[in-house]
């Protein structure tokens, strides 16, 4: 049952530079268009498939085998899927698993995006490595160079977050500190960190102007995860700023990135990411090593950085990118890896500690 016999039909990956790669369509019969990028984690597929920061994206899993555990209803990190299709080697249609309760291809169904099985995915992780950002489209047959570029132009947009970000402010209940959440394609783990340390959590739009999250009184913020080019995101870096200067701020991924364009630092697209969970990070501080969860495109172009508010405080052991920031005088915070895993692993859960510590000394001298 684990085979590619199954499912609607043939199915082509066609890249922008008119390279075909013939396997089994599964899920949604829609044509996916988007950036393809590889995921090398061993496991955590249904946490990419639900991940915002994915949105618009072709996901290929270097693991050979995905989906033998099926779709649970437990590790969902957003309520349905943004991205635009899955390439995979082998798709596992009978999963062996007590929480599953379908199969990743009927899921794929459901949630309406295709997945296309049986294919060479070492060979399209060799693609994107050497060639650097490249896009394509899967479809049930396969497409010409022009129908890619014609599909590109019809989904090109200025910002993805608009599309993932939450519409309206959600309220969560906590006994400890208030954090605002400012929703930028939230993965639902960071949410559910803050609320295994007791905060009281309000999620808010991405849009959301300082003047609202003022009236929220906060504790902290924190700036999430979320898909797309950061500097798309730079008309509302000014209004953020005004709220992060004023309260403990910590950011995630994208939410690092952003911070580092609030105050004035500039980002660029990687050549092909950093996307798995076992990426090694060093804290400058300690000399420790930290393996950690990663999915980003861009990153803190470090000679940007103006040195009189943040410093270096993490690095890339493999690239030696940024991987985190601190503010010189304010307790603002940053990170460009996921603390909260899921999937991968939680070793650097401690960031969530100390952004609870930050509020909580400034909370002291508040009320001192």
């Amino acid at each position: 049952m684990n085979g590619e016999k199954q499912g609607l039909g043939p199915g082509y990956l066609t890249l922008e530079n008119g390279e075909v790669f013939a396997g089994t369509l599964y899920g949604a019969p829609l044509t996916g268009y988007g950036e393809v990028v590889f995921h090398t984690g061993m496991t955590g597929y249904q946490e990419v498939m639900t991940d915002p920061s994915f949105a618009g994206q072709i996901v290929t899993f270097t693991y050979p085998l995905i989906g033998n555990y099926g779709i649970n209803d437990k590790d969902y990190e957003a309520a349905k899927p943004a991205l635009s299709g899955m390439v995979v080697s082998e798709l596992c249609l009978a999963p062996s698993h007590y929480l599953s309760r379908r199969t990743l291809a009927e899921a794929a169904e459901a949630f309406g995006f295709p997945i296309l099985a049986g294919i060479d995915t070492r060979t399209i992780t060799k693609r994107v490595r050497q060639s650097g950002p490249l896009f394509g489209a899967i479809a049930d047959r396969p497409l010409s160079v022009e129908e890619v570029a014609a599909l590109g132009s019809a989904h090109r947009k200025k910002s993805l977050v608009a599309d993932v970000s939450s519409r309206h402010i959600q309220r969560y209940p906590g006994n400890q500190e208030h954090v605002v959440l400012v929703d930028l394609g939230m993965k639902q783990s960071i949410l559910e960190s803050l609320l295994e340390l007791g905060c009281r959590v309000t999620v808010v739009p991405f849009d959301t102007p300082f003047s609202q999250i003022q009236a929220l009184q906060p504790d902290g913020l924190l700036f999430s995860n979320g898909p797309g080019d950061p500097a798309d995101l730079l008309a509302y870096c000014g209004e953020w700023r005004k709220a992060a200067e004023l309260y403990p701020t910590l950011g995630i991924c994208l939410g690092h990135q952003v911070l580092a364009l609030m105050f004035g630092a500039k980002t660029e697209k990687l050549a092909y990411g950093h996307r798995g969970s076992n990426h090694p990070v060093k804290e400058l501080a300690t000399g420790k090593v930290y393996m950690t969860s990663q999915n980003h495109g861009y990153v803190v172009k470090e000679e940007t950085l103006d040195k009189r508010l943040l410093t270096v405080t993490y690095r890339n052991v493999n690239d030696r990118s940024v991987e985190g920031l601190c503010h010189t005088s304010l307790p603002i915070m940053s990170v460009q890896f996921h603390p909260e895993a899921h999937p991968g692993p939680n070793d650097t859960s401690h960031v969530f500690h100390q952004f609870l510590q930050s509020m909580r000394v400034v909370g002291a001298k508040r009320y001192a």
